[in-house]
């Protein structure tokens, strides 16, 4: 295949070329590895931080609701350390409570405080952080204060429970006493349900059953909250309390109706309430959870082992997928490859398959393994041919030798001069063969120089004359070329002789020379037998004689016509053939490309 053939009309399209389709591989490839894994990933690891961020969430919940339970029932900070300190190892965390002037209250870890930006909860149980309860109360309930039982009324209240129980059972309801932080006992409804609401009737008593305890705080809430509505008379101010509730309710009747409505009586009834409660409570403080080593905030999360192992997996088995994709598909690209392999080893053509570079690939290999089988056919026919046509004059040679030898045969002249002519032969065949040699070689060397077409053309003729031909030369005066003299005579030395050789007796030989759109063109015409078709593209093969039957008498070497077309080429011309069988053949020579003409 020429480099014009590839580069030209075989151009391989874009879509179709090698290159393309494993660019376009290894793009899918990455684009679903890279798409899959992140996905799987993001989705793996969505699941687990929020698995992470819940279990997170639940204990600095436990964190908080632990220490404000602390502070509903203790009025200071002071034995919080071991509460603190042992929460803190639990979460691998470092805790840190200060004042609302970021002054150390209590710390998990020693060493200088923590770099405090922003509180992680304030830690207050008469103003709840609902976000992280999850509540509607914003006083905790373990705030008892002023409202604990003593143990007479615990016990009072105890019978009262007691009865309820008896009460929802003759009802087909069952329930349970369930304790309180200040020492009241509640009755609750268990399995089964309520359906029927036995519980409102049965516990109607015990709700609005208050001891002197509980009592004597109301009156003082009463106070507070008459105080806080500008009420000189606290008479007025009604104090309704669900004991049954946990933590009890509270709810105020303003006996004087207020004028600025119920939201400012809710307000002083809490804000009463945390008057009265606050002696008994720990102050509000600022938690901080921070890392126990850096001492900041951490805004991510840990990974659990299994999580990390879940996300591991995922990602090793997206990677081994994509591995497994890309090797069958690697395996695809290179099949065609192997089977060209194969087929190269056994010396069979190709199978071409694909219109890519493979397939022009195999194309080539093809064309390449045809060209070298006819090379290889050609070589050995070559070699056939030389040496037949070497040993013919070499036996006439040996044989006229030995006859003499053994006086068979007289040493006189006429032998001698049959030897020369054998001699004469076997020079000619391996000058032929050295001159082919040197053009197959590269190597035919020629000396340009002016020559004048007719003379060197008539030169020819005339060293061609034999009996019973006409040969005859028509050439315009004073055409000349540039050539290299000798070889010009040889190559049409060449054609004349083969003319000459297939001409019968009483036939011509014309030969003719001009110039023709700046070419240099010469032709040698003869009435002989002529060529059949078929035999015109072989005439200038090495070797090869229109009478198969190889007699040197008709044939000659068989090399002068392969030897003028090498001589053609080498001034930079050619030579073509047209004959008719029984009118004549006519050779045509056009010189040019090293040839410069000069009229």
């Amino acid at each position: 295949m020429s480099r014009r053939g590839w580069t030209g009309s075989r151009r391989i399209p874009l879509r179709h070329r090698l290159v393309t389709r494993l660019l376009l591989t290894v793009i899918g490839v990455l684009v679903v590895a890279v798409g899959a894994t992140a996905w799987l990933a993001a989705q793996t690891a969505t699941r687990a931080i929020r698995q992470e961020q819940g279990r997170s969430l639940a204990d600095e919940k436990g964190l908080y609701e632990a220490l404000v339970g602390y502070a509903a029932t203790h009025p200071d900070w002071s034995a919080v350390g071991p509460l603190l300190h042992d929460r803190a190892r639990a979460l691998g965390r470092r805790v840190t409570l200060t004042t609302a002037q970021r002054q150390v209250i209590a710390d998990s870890s020693a060493g200088p405080p923590p770099a405090m930006s922003s509180p992680a909860a304030t830690v207050d149980p008469l103003r709840l952080d609902l976000g992280v309860t999850g509540g509607t109360e914003i006083i905790d309930g373990r705030v008892v204060g002023p409202y604990r039982l003593t143990a007479g009324e615990t016990q009072a209240v105890d019978k009262i429970a007691q009865d309820v129980l008896t009460c929802l059972a003759s009802a087909g309801v069952e329930g349970r006493i369930v304790g309180s932080p200040s020492g009241r006992p509640t009755p609750v409804v268990v399995r089964g349900g309520d359906p029927k609401d036995a519980m409102s009737q049965c516990g109607a008593r015990f709700a609005g059953w208050s001891m002197p305890s509980e009592e004597k705080a109301l009156r003082g809430l009463a106070k507070l909250m008459a105080t806080c509505l500008g009420q000189p008379d606290p008479s007025f101010i009604g104090i309704q309390v669900n004991w049954a509730a946990s933590p009890p309710s509270f709810a105020a009747i303003d006996g004087s109706a207020h004028p600025r409505g119920g939201a400012r009586v809710r307000s002083c009834l809490d804000q009463s309430r945390r008057a009265q409660l606050e002696p008994y409570t720990a102050p509000a403080a600022l938690l901080f959870v921070t890392d126990p080593d850096t001492g900041l905030a951490r805004t991510t999360f840990n990974l659990s082992r299994g999580n990390v192992i879940r996300i591991a997996a995922v990602t090793g088995g997206i990677l081994l997928v994509t591995i497994l994709v890309t090797v069958l598909l690697g395996r695809r690209l290179v099949r065609p490859l192997r089977v060209l392999t194969e087929s190269a080893a056994r010396q069979t053509p190709a199978p071409v398959t694909t219109r890519d570079e493979i397939g022009y690939l195999a194309t080539v290999l093809n064309e390449a393994m045809r060209r070298r089988g006819e090379a290889e056919a050609q070589r050995r026919a070559m070699v056939g041919d030389i040496a037949h046509e070497l040993r013919n004059p070499l036996t006439n040679v040996r044989s006229w030798v030995e006859a003499a030898q053994d006086g068979l045969a007289r040493p006189d002249a006429q032998l001698l001069a049959l030897l020369h002519d054998e001699t004469v032969v076997l020079q000619h065949v391996v000058d032929d063969l050295a001159d082919l040699a040197a053009a197959d070689a590269g190597t035919l060397s020629l000396h340009l120089a002016p020559v004048d077409l007719g003379e060197a053309l008539s030169q020819v003729v005339a060293a061609h004359a034999t009996d019973g031909l006409t040969l005859s030369v028509a050439v315009a005066p004073a055409t000349k070329i540039n050539a290299d003299p000798v070889r010009l005579r040889q190559l049409v030395g060449n054609l004349v002789t083969n003319a000459v050789r297939y001409t019968p007796p009483g036939g011509t030989v014309v030969v003719t020379g001009s110039l023709e759109g700046g070419e240099a063109v010469i032709t040698v015409r003869d009435t002989g037998i002529g060529i059949a078709p078929d035999d015109l593209p072989r005439v200038f093969d090495r070797f090869w004689r229109a009478d198969v039957s190889r007699s040197r008498t008709t044939g000659g070497s068989g090399l002068g016509l392969a030897i003028a077309r090498q001589l053609a080429r080498a001034h930079g011309g050619d030579i073509t053939v047209s004959s008719t069988i029984g009118v004549g053949t006519t050779f045509t020579v056009r010189f040019g490309g090293l040839t410069r003409l000069e009229p």
